[in-house]
Parts: C-alpha cells; sequence; structure tokens
C-alpha cells in the first residue's frame, strides 16, 4: 500500500521497520567477510547510481532499505570487517549501536543541564569512571578542579586546548582584543595533522607551529622542544602550548612525557597529550606506562571510537582547571539563562567546547563499560595487542621483510625489503584484491606499510590470513 501524503512513521510502523533495520545490520555483520575491505567503487560511480531528483512522494521504507544493500553498499570501504588493518581502528559493537539508537530515539539536547540533566551528570560519572579505568592522575576527575568531557572527535579535543592556552597565555585578551601574533605552538614532527589545522583555526597561524625533531623511535626529542622555546623567547615571542603524543598515528611512537612535562612547568606553557588511539591501552595495568608523566599535563584525550569498542563520535577530553577552559568558551545569552546554571551547582558542557549542541554521547559509552565490564574490555586489548606482537615478529623471521619502527602496542609498521615502488605496489594489489586493507606511512624517507589491529571482531586467523596474503603477494611481486 502506498504511503500516505504528509503522515509520519507510527509507533507500530517504527516497531516493525526498527526490527528490520536491525536484521539488516546483524546480517550484515554475519556476512562481512565476503565484501571486499575496501570499496571496489570508481569515483563517481554511487552519485551516478542515484537518481537525479529527489522523490516526490514518499516511498516505501522497503524500498529505501532495498537500496542500501544495492546502492550503498558497493561504495562502503568495510571499517567494521575483521580484516580492516589500515589507518587505526574505529570500532563498534553491539551495544553500543545500541546504546546510540538510543540516543537518537531520545533526541536530546544536552547543552545545559537544564536541557536534560541525565545527559549531563551520565557524562560526568562516566568520565570518572574511566578516569580511575586508565588510572588518571586524580586532577583530571570532576571532584577537584578538573573534569572530562564528551568531545566529537580528538581534532576538537586538541583545539580546545590550544585555545585555553592561548587565553591563559594573555590573560584571556584574546577573545576581546585579537590573537597576539607573537603566540607560538610546539609538537613533534610525528603528531596528528590535526595541531597543524587547530593553529590555523585558533589564529596563531602556520609560521608560529614549531615542529620539534624526533628521535630514532620516533619520539619527540625534548632537548630540541627546550632549545627551540628558548630561541624563540629570545625573539620577543610568547611560547603557549606543546602537544605531545602517546602513539603518532604514523608510527605509534610515544613521546616521552616526563621530560616534556617538566619543560613546560618550568617554561609555564599549557602541555596537552593527545592519546587518540593508544591511550586506551592504560586500561591494562602493564601498558599503562604509556602514560607516565601525565601528572604534569593540563589536558589529555583519547578515542573510545578508535580501540574501545564505542562507535564514532567520541572523544574524552580531560582537564586540571576546568575554569580556564570555561572562561575561554562560556558566552551566556539571556535565552540560556536559568536557575540551575546560575547556582554553579551543574556543569553546562556547552562552556567545555566549541559547539553549542551536544549529542547523548555518554549513553552509548555507559552501555559498552557496563556490558563488558573492565576485565572484558582488558581481554580484548590485551588480544589485539598479542596479535599485532604475532605479527611483527613473523616480519622479523621473514628476512624479505623488515621492521621500520618499533611495534608497543597494536600497530606494526614493516616493508618488504625492495624500492618504494615495490612496496607500494604490494600495498595496491593487497588493497585491490578485498581480502584486507592496509595503508602506509613514510619513515625516514622510505614507504612504510602499516598494519594496525584493533577491530572489534579480528581473531588469530585473521592476522594469520593477512599475512599469508602478504606472503603470497610478494612472490607475484618478485616473478614480475
Amino acid at each position: 500500500m502506498d504511503k500516505k501524503i504528509g503522515f509520519h512513521m507510527t509507533p507500530e510502523e517504527f516497531r516493525r521497520h526498527g526490527r528490520e533495520v536491525v536484521d539488516w545490520i546483524a546480517e550484515y555483520y554475519e556476512k562481512i567477510e565476503t565484501f571486499p575491505v575496501l570499496s571496489q567503487a570508481y569515483p563517481g560511480q554511487i552519485r551516478a547510481s542515484l537518481p537525479k531528483d529527489p522523490p516526490l512522494q514518499g516511498e516505501s521504507f522497503e524500498a529505501i532499505l532495498q537500496d542500501v544493500g544495492r546502492l550503498i553498499l558497493p561504495g562502503i570501504t568495510h571499517w567494521q570487517s575483521p580484516n580492516f588493518f589500515a589507518f587505526f581502528p574505529a570500532n563498534a559493537s553491539g551495544p553500543s549501536i545500541l546504546g546510540e539508537l538510543l540516543s537518537a530515539g531520545l533526541g536530546v539536547q544536552g547543552m545545559l543541564w537544564a536541557t536534560s540533566p541525565a545527559c549531563t551528570e551520565l557524562e560526568t560519572q562516566v568520565l570518572d569512571w574511566l578516569a580511575d579505568m586508565l588510572d588518571l592522575p586524580e586532577k583530571f576527575k570532576s571532584s577537584g578542579k578538573g573534569g572530562g568531557v564528551i568531545q566529537d572527535t580528538a581534532s576538537s579535543a586538541s583545539l580546545s586546548a590550544l585555545l585555553a592556552a592561548r587565553e591563559k597565555a594573555t590573560g584571556f585578551q584574546t577573545n576581546q582584543k585579537g590573537c597576539d601574533g607573537r603566540l607560538v605552538a610546539y609538537t613533534s614532527t610525528q603528531a596528528h595533522s590535526s595541531i597543524e589545522k587547530a593553529v590555523k583555526i585558533a589564529g596563531l597561524g602556520l609560521k608560529n607551529l614549531r615542529l620539534i625533531a624526533v628521535d630514532d623511535r620516533f619520539a619527540m626529542q625534548p632537548a630540541a622542544l627546550s632549545l627551540q622555546i628558548g630561541q624563540d623567547r629570545q625573539a620577543g615571542l610568547i611560547p603557549c602550548f606543546v602537544s605531545a603524543t602517546v602513539g603518532t598515528t604514523s608510527s605509534n611512537a610515544l613521546d616521552p612525557l616526563p621530560e616534556i612535562g617538566r619543560i613546560c612547568r618550568q617554561e609555564g606553557l599549557w602541555f596537552h597529550v593527545d592519546g587518540a588511539m593508544s591511550g586506551t591501552a592504560a586500561l591494562c595495568p602493564e601498558y599503562r606506562y604509556i602514560l607516565k608523566g601525565l601528572e604534569s599535563a593540563d589536558s589529555f584525550c583519547f578515542n573510545p571510537h578508535k580501540w574501545m569498542f564505542t562507535n564514532f563520535d567520541c572523544d574524552c577530553f580531560f582537564v586540571a582547571d576546568r575554569e580556564t577552559l570555561i572562561q575561554t568558551f562560556s558566552i551566556l545569552p539571556e535565552y540560556l539563562r536559568n536557575k540551575a546554571s546560575e547556582s554553579g551547582a551543574v556543569f553546562d558542557y556547552r562552556d567545555w567546547h566549541i559547539q553549542l549542541g551536544r549529542r547523548f554521547r555518554a549513553l552509548k559509552l555507559w552501555f559498552v563499560l557496563r556490558y563488558y565490564g573492565i576485565e572484558g574490555l582488558q581481554y580484548h586489548v590485551r588480544q589485539h595487542i598479542k596479535l599485532a606482537q604475532s605479527f611483527a615478529r613473523w616480519v622479523q623471521e621473514d628476512d624479505r621483510f623488515e621492521l621500520a619502527a618499533p611495534a608497543p602496542l597494536n600497530l606494526v609498521c614493516f616493508r618488504y625489503k625492495g624500492s618504494d615502488e615495490q612496496n607500494q605496489q604490494l600495498v595496491e594489489k593487497l588493497n585491490q584484491s578485498g581480502a584486507l586493507y592496509l595503508t602506509h606511512t613514510v619513515l625516514n624517507g622510505r614507504y612504510t606499510l602499516r598494519f594496525c589491529v584493533g577491530q572489534t571482531n579480528t581473531e588469530d586467523r585473521h592476522v594469520i590470513q593477512a599475512w599469508e596474503k602478504i606472503q603470497e603477494t610478494v612472490k607475484t611481486l618478485s616473478a614480475e
């Protein structure tokens, strides 16, 4: 029967179609390994398959869902495939997906405590739980002067930290008078590109971003940082912000937080630590060494949407001094004034980041923490690291390959002992096969393959199959 014009979906229809969507997702996960991991679509293919004009009249839900499989799936790169070893994990899980569904169904706006108290208070509690689970310094918990907030991504967290650092360095005058062109920020040559974007958005400009040299493990050199800060001060500039990384994107390098932290304290600079993917490893006591020195940091972030089974987007951003952050962002128009906020007894998280509107992200995170528990999350992190370490060992045992960087956690950077062109051909052939998906980087000027283990359902067999496929493909390269 045709859908009537202008009618909303009834609760009964929603119930029926909702079951169909859940069944579709469940079936997708059951057969996900049958799809090529990297989409084989060519540029423009998906758009060309879509109608030129929108429908004049509403269509049946059955037709819409059918077209997801027919038109959309061919253009999907399957990030949830257990054979996805590219970039970084962006894993999801059943409880997270269902939590996201509930959040969408509730449709609350969490910009103020008053606009949905549960949205705010659950977030505060879950972030405090995570601070304990990662054994973060007490100053990052809401019981003191600090606290945590959920951002969309680590890019937004880093920008928020930089803006707070900018205001602190100028006595909160930049928001009033404009950016002082002498402000300088620092990070390593291996840091994520989001830091470069942040200095552009924050008004410091790329000319005032210093990329500090790294050592042979691709970690920032504290001595080089200290020297550069001194040179900038002598030139009449104002150093204000340092971003260190725990697990760089290219090689999983671990910057030396204790030494960098001491420099920041001596120089009075805001010290931000980006642990986007690797921060999750601190769930396990044996890997908490990666956060040693965090007690000197002013802010820290990590992404449960990368390696903690919480679907995108969900970044946890912690600060030691929430008042500096709030003073940086707070604007109070009349239409947002309310008694709860004026009482000072609640958090209004819209003052903790850039955007005003806020989704109920804490709900899916709460579902994940309760469903898996601490021990369940630790088990899966350990399994992923174990699999990556096995892969690294196989690389070392095969004289056709070599490790290109240390592999402390779940990322292995390796090369075929050939030319850059041959390594590039290897990646392309592997990805075109559809059996797995790898990405590359450049380390010490050499084209390098990255193998990252972290998808929710990746098991031993997937890593073994991937290594066998890599070996098989190298034979074909050698024969050409």
